[in-house]
């Protein structure tokens, strides 16, 4: 469907503010599930540059993606799961416009209550290490509970509820037995049945060919094996997550095992991990989402294994390993984590401990008569006698013989392959420019929330309350492709303009004769008069200078990233570039070299993205 301005008012704009106003947002918010909190990840968006230059200013978290910040996307999936208790962890320059946003922003301030909490560790800089981000006190803090990580740059169309429901029936604590702390006291390890195999993780990965208009070559992917979880005595029903839901035993980013391959002229699996997993499934087109549901007791393996740089190459890699390779679970201090011992005894301590009897320690996960797999021999067969459960654990003796460690697994969900578009749930970071444009442009030809309406239909939660909002500010002779863009509030349209497949921002002036193909458009840009732009990312604030229609030079942008603020002149043709203005030039004045390839590249190298 197009749009055609109207020769006269048929309302005024109050009229469809109101009724913008009875059309309200779907964020439906399941049962909340209070053992869990979310912590996202607000990192400097190094693979946007161009927009991103200037974190203290504009961070990634608040570029616009179809017309909301960002971060609105991963808060708004976050609440619509049920879990409120949300954390945005930031570098402490970007603290202040984060802030802001979170104050004056509509799409961010129209979100549930309670407004999510900015931390901002010291020791944070743009460069540091995902993993290392959890080692800081602040963080370490924080945490008091199971928890969620996920980053900034999320769009997920799959709703949590079901990634949540899937983690609690195959990872959850026995009895309902969560970790963290309860009444200022850390509820030990034989509450939940960590040292039967309970109380894992859950990790997310989503394939990256196949979208139409998003998939592209080069796409960052991940070498990913799983194995079959054994089958459930009861079937799941039809559209469950659990056929998708296995176990985790390599993750490697690609760029590692082309230089493995390259170095070593092959790909080796260890024996041990054929031996001990007779089917394995190796996907290298999928791409880790950056999604973790986490025990609490993660934090601790963090805290241990300061060699840690990255989330999902260090922790997630290392710990899927742990779970076959012998003797890593041993390195990687996961006895000593999972033993759930205090760090410092007291009186008190040794005085309960002298008077304690020894108990024959029970067993949970074998009287499980639901039990998704054969109980552990070593923990069912050979009793040993113990302290009582209630004793700490640095008092019970060392004379004992070890059990074998039980490693709780980290379960993946692996997006099955696309094989249809409209009904496969979106997954992607948007973490390039290309995908920020590709993404956005999707979002539009969404239905708004009055056309699902209308129809009948379950609007999208991604969808706008109006494709455009304001008719009566189009004027005469404009065309605006309704069915595939989107036009913000307050937003200035001259006559003669064509727009077709754009997502116009808040604010922003478009001259007379203009044409737009294909563009994202931040808020308070200026589009001159007789302007051509197609496939173009335009920052805000920024200036596209106009001309007359009859002039010789004309202004032709192909393709192109303009910084925000950036004014390009008129008469300007040119395809394929980035308009910037570098602060480090060198000492004769020349401009830096810009490698295309890195700036392409998303944020997988385990910094802060």
């Amino acid at each position: 469907m197009q749009y055609f301005a109207p020769s006269h008012q048929t309302k005024s704009r109050k009229q469809e503010k109101d009724k913008q106003n009875t059309q309200g947002m779907p964020h439906a918010t399941n049962m909340p599930y209070a053992g869990f909190q979310a912590f996202i990840l607000c990192g400097p968006g190094l693979s946007l540059n161009t927009f991103t230059s200037n974190v203290a200013d504009y961070p990634k978290a608040l570029v616009p993606i179809a017309n909301r910040p960002m971060v609105w996307y991963p808060l708004d999936w976050c609440y619509r799961m049920g879990v409120t208790n949300i954390t945005l962890i930031t570098p402490p320059e970007s603290a202040a416009p984060l802030e802001s946003a979170l104050a004056q922003n509509p799409h961010l301030t129209s979100l549930p209550a309670p407004k999510p909490e900015l931390l901002c560790p010291e020791s944070l800089t743009q460069t540091t290490g995902t993993a290392e981000i959890f080692r800081t006190p602040e963080v370490q803090k924080a945490i008091t509970s199971d928890f969620i990580v996920l980053p900034c740059d999320l769009i997920c169309d799959l709703e949590g509820s079901a990634l949540l429901q899937s983690w609690m029936v195959l990872e959850a604590g026995l009895g309902g037995a969560t970790g963290g702390i309860v009444d200022g006291q850390a509820v030990r390890m034989t509450m939940g049945g960590e040292k039967s195999g309970r109380r894992g993780g859950l990790a997310v990965w989503y394939p990256t060919k196949g979208l139409e208009g998003v998939s592209q070559k080069g796409d960052e992917t991940d070498l990913v094996a799983t194995t079959p979880l054994p089958r459930p005595a009861v079937p799941a029903p039809e559209g469950h997550l659990r056929p998708h839901v296995e176990k985790l035993v390599l993750s490697i980013p690609t760029s590692t095992v082309k230089d493995i391959t390259e170095e070593q002229k092959s790909f080796p699996l260890r024996h041990a991990l054929l031996r001990q997993h007779g089917k394995i499934k190796i996907k290298t087109s999928h791409r880790d989402a950056h999604v973790y549901f986490l025990p609490f007791w993660v934090k601790d393996m963090i805290k241990e294994n300061e060699a840690f740089d990255s989330l999902s190459e260090d922790v997630i890699g290392w710990w899927a390993k742990a779970g076959w390779q012998q003797g890593l679970a041993e390195k990687l201090n996961l006895r000593k984590v999972l033993n759930d011992t205090p760090s410092t005894p007291d009186a008190d301590d040794l005085m309960m401990a002298s008077s304690m009897q020894l108990d024959e320690e029970v067993d949970l996960a074998a009287m499980s008569t639901t039990s998704m797999s054969q109980p552990i021999a070593s923990s069912v067969n050979q009793s040993v006698d113990a302290f009582a459960s209630r004793v700490p654990g640095n008092l019970q003796t060392d004379n004992s013989p070890q059990d074998p460690l039980v490693v709780p697994p980290i379960l993946a969900y692996v997006q099955p392959p696309l094989t249809d578009a409209t009904n496969q749930p979106l997954i992607r970071r948007v973490d390039t420019s290309s995908l920020l444009l590709s993404i956005s442009l999707r979002l539009a030809k969404l239905p708004s929330i009055a056309e699902a309406t209308a129809t009948g239909a379950t609007p999208s939660p991604f969808a706008h309350n109006a494709k455009v909002a304001h008719p009566d500010m189009i004027q005469q002779q404009t065309r605006v492709s309704e069915v595939d863009s989107l036009v913000a509030e307050n937003v200035t349209i001259g006559s003669r303009v064509n727009i077709k497949e754009s997502v116009i921002g808040v604010g922003c002036s478009i001259g007379n004769g203009a044409r737009l193909t294909r563009c994202l458009l931040m808020e308070g840009c200026t589009v001159g008069e007789n302007v051509t732009l197609t496939g173009c990312i335009v920052g805000k604030r920024c200036k596209i200078e106009g001309g007359g229609p009859k002039d010789e030079d004309k202004t032709r942008l192909t393709d192109c990233e303009v910084q925000p603020g950036y004014v390009v002149k008129w008469g300007t043709e040119i395809k394929n570039e980035k308009f910037m203005v570098f602060e480090g030039l060198g000492e004769d004045g020349s401009d830096m070299d810009m490698d295309d390839e890195d700036m392409a590249s998303g944020d997988d190298d385990g910094t802060f993205a």
